[in-house]
């Protein structure tokens, strides 16, 4: 890992913080490296079962650190090209891959490819002081992390290209309002209320919780019919599993179920 980027795991929760509050949490090449290292070892580690991503200091995340920007004025198209695709977009292809629960916790400003970070969780808690902004056309660029495509299916396309091109940041509250975030509570309770939301989560019965995540996100993309098949075919799967048997067990005996994502 990196001092850039701080990770443990505590009751099957792991924590992923970015560490550059002097930079607004700008992410760099080699702190990219740190996460995606991170993020694997949650995708495959069956001791996590969920994974919470927040920032140190005021602010969730920034971006890309601008300061190597104009090093890279003199790029070709093709190696800009090359460059996004071997760097900051390794980031929202790794995040799909991890078929656990993952949480933002959004402490302060999340702005450009911070927001984006944001967008690739599955649940967003923001702090009240938080402030959102997709800010690339002030800066004379475009979302190159995916932000162009998260943000239209979370609010919709007019509300995206709002934000997209004036660029200007929203309270905490409105990304509420406008279905941006789950959850806005205060900014002190933030870490507390997301970690105890994460470990009910994280309490549920793995298998199944992967499976739901698979199942709905395929789903954005197939008809019913084919949305119906895969949720049979899954089926199978879960009913089938130790977990719903204890699931089973634990009903009739009236306990709370200890699940072990079999």
């Amino acid at each position: 890992m990196s001092d850039m980027l701080l990770f443990e795991i505590r009751d099957q929760v792991a924590t992923i913080t970015l560490n550059r509050p002097e930079k607004l949490n700008a992410f760099t090449d080699a702190m990219l490296d740190a996460w995606i290292e991170a993020l694997e070892y949650c995708r495959v580690n069956d001791q996590v079962r969920a994974v919470v991503i927040t920032g140190s200091g005021r602010a969730f995340c920034s971006g890309g650190d601008v300061g190597g920007f104009k090093d890279r004025a003199a790029a070709t198209p093709a190696e800009i090209k090359r460059r996004l695709a071997e760097g900051t977009q390794r980031l929202p292809r790794k995040m799909a891959e991890v078929d656990k629960p993952l949480i933002a916790a959004i402490n302060g400003a999340a702005y450009g490819g911070g927001l984006d970070v944001a967008l690739m969780c599955d649940i967003r808690i923001a702090a009240q002081g938080a402030k959102l902004a997709e800010t690339y056309a002030r800066m004379g660029l475009v979302p190159g992390a995916g932000g162009a495509w998260y943000l239209p299916r979370l609010i919709g396309t007019a509300r995206a290209l709002e934000m997209l091109w004036t660029g200007e940041p929203i309270s905490a509250q409105e990304a509420e309002r406008i279905g941006l975030v789950n959850r806005v509570v205060p900014d002190a309770e933030l870490m507390g209320y997301t970690m105890a939301y994460a470990s009910k989560i994280a309490a549920g019965a793995p298998l199944s919780m992967r499976i739901i995540k698979k199942i709905v996100y395929q789903g954005l993309t197939q008809n019913l019919d084919d949305a119906l098949d895969l949720a049979a075919s899954n089926m199978s799967i879960v009913r089938t599993s130790d977990d719903h048997l204890e699931a089973l067990a634990a009903f009739k005996e009236k306990r709370r179920p200890v699940f072990k994502g079999e």
